[in-house]
């Protein structure tokens, strides 16, 4: 119930946040305009749409894990307010968890806001909706879970602005991670090597949780697979707010 609590002044808090608003207002644009470059593809329009409005969703649901995630616990710390919560009987991990499942809600929403809207412009336009786009935004929303539970982690130890950095650059790096493993020869024997394999083993391999390609063009994945991605973004989530708790446990506050 504590950790309830502080998930609804979370969700409330950043239901007011006007960035949000802003940055739903892009994603809208983004989904909307994404017809325009469906005409420069004859017989395409649908595919090109469908792929641009899932990379919206991915997009703009990340910047709104960051901006809004990076700030949670640093807002608390610098208003003074976080000595009010801790006071009473709480566990420091309750209240990383909560911040956490009130930004998950909210994401929850959007997620589902923006899918709506994009599913209806697809249906408008006269295209069809597979379960494989539905399934592609149940993965990104797990994407976003996992980003995140980073932002969480990073607020409760850095400033938002250097916290915003990481999570956008590990994002980023996320769905590039099989450049590290793909080297050419003459790496074999360099110690860049050994540096690249770890950042590779380190950093989420967030392209796990892409399917847009087979989404846009109507190709079924196996739902194994799909298993696979959310328990493989549930594992990772799952040690990210456990490092947060420790790490939060510790901080002088």
């Amino acid at each position: 119930m504590r950790m309830l609590a502080v998930a609804r002044n979370t969700f409330r808090e950043a239901v007011r946040d006007k960035v949000l608003y802003v940055l739903l207002l892009f994603a809208a644009t983004a989904i909307f305009g994404s017809k325009a470059l469906g005409w420069i593809s004859i017989g395409q329009d649908i595919k090109i749409i469908k792929d641009i409005s899932l990379a919206a969703v991915s997009v703009f649901g990340v910047l709104i894990a960051i901006f809004v995630g990076t700030n949670l616990v640093y807002k608390e710390i610098d208003k003074r307010t976080i000595y009010t919560i801790l006071c009473r009987p709480m566990h420091r991990w309750e209240f990383i968890l909560g911040k956490y499942l009130g930004l998950a809600a909210l994401l929850a929403v959007t997620t589902a806001v923006m899918a709506t809207v994009a599913a209806l412009y697809v249906v408008m336009l006269g295209g069809t909706l597979d379960l494989i786009f539905f399934q592609a935004v149940l993965l990104i929303y797990w994407q976003l879970l996992l980003v995140t539970a980073l932002a969480v982690l990073l607020s409760a130890v850095t400033s938002p602005i250097l916290g915003a950095i990481i999570v956008f650059s590990t994002y980023i790096v996320g769905h590039a991670t099989t450049i590290f493993t793909d080297l050419p020869p003459h790496f074999d024997e360099a110690a860049s090597r050994y540096v690249l394999l770890a950042i590779y083993y380190v950093v989420p391999n967030l392209s796990n949780f892409d399917i847009r390609a087979e989404a846009a063009n109507g190709v079924p994945v196996a739902s194994g697979y799909v298993l696979w991605a959310l328990a493989y973004g549930t594992v990772y989530t799952a040690v990210l707010l456990i490092v947060a708790s420790l790490a939060f446990q510790e901080k002088d506050v």
